[in-house]
């Protein structure tokens, strides 16, 4: 059974599509822990609309939270205290996509990030990398925290437009294993999505 931790180097970088396709090739389930915002279509919803094996399994959330915000602030609008390590892994037989929210230092309450659920968890690590500017430092931070927490990486994936100097640079620094590429799509659906799951058989 193959279980994966899917994070990325900040918000709004690729990490539910690059989690949808995971799921898609994996034919595995999806578990996304806390959702801040989006309730009206959540990341749980857009990665199901996005799979199309029969085999998956979408979890629900520990939490759903209404602000759009980070789970710590989210969660104290509405009086609450995200505990969490009474987050556990959700039973199942089936390999397991989990998706963090934001990046790997987003805080969960006053006292844990997300990185520390990773740990929690004891899952490996999947990188979503998107090429902008600042994103070599933000991606080699990120890599730098993994690996000071002797967090197990699979890989990195570059998701969007090509920036083959960067990328090279980003994978001869860290050395970190590259994964296929997602690359900027009109449109992503499950056609694409099935598409590119195929690209990363071998890989996982």
């Amino acid at each position: 059974m193959k279980q994966y931790f899917v994070t990325g180097i900040g918000t709004d970088v690729g990490k539910t599509v690059a989690a949808a396709i995971l799921t898609q090739a994996l034919q595995a389930d999806y578990w996304k822990p806390v959702q801040a915002g989006g309730l009206d279509f959540t990341d749980t919803d857009m990665v199901k609309s996005l799979v199309s094996n029969e085999n998956s399994v979408f979890h629900p959330e520990a939490y759903r939270l209404k602000m759009a915000s980070s789970p710590h602030k989210a969660a104290a609008a509405e009086g609450i205290e995200i505990d969490v390590h009474g987050l556990k892994l959700p039973e199942t037989s089936n390999n397991l996509i989990v998706e963090g929210a934001g990046g790997l230092m987003v805080p969960l309450n006053k006292r844990y990030l997300v990185l520390d659920l990773v740990q929690q968890l004891g899952l490996e690590v999947i990188l979503v990398s998107r090429n902008y500017l600042g994103s070599i430092n933000h991606t080699l931070l990120t890599a730098e925290v993994l690996r000071y927490r002797k967090v197990p990486v699979a890989g990195i994936i570059f998701n969007g437009e090509e920036n083959p100097t960067s990328e090279d640079f980003i994978i001869k620094y860290t050395g970190l294993r590259r994964l296929p590429s997602i690359r900027q799509e009109a449109d992503f659906c499950q056609d694409a999505v099935a598409a590119y799951a195929k690209t990363f058989e071998g890989y996982l």
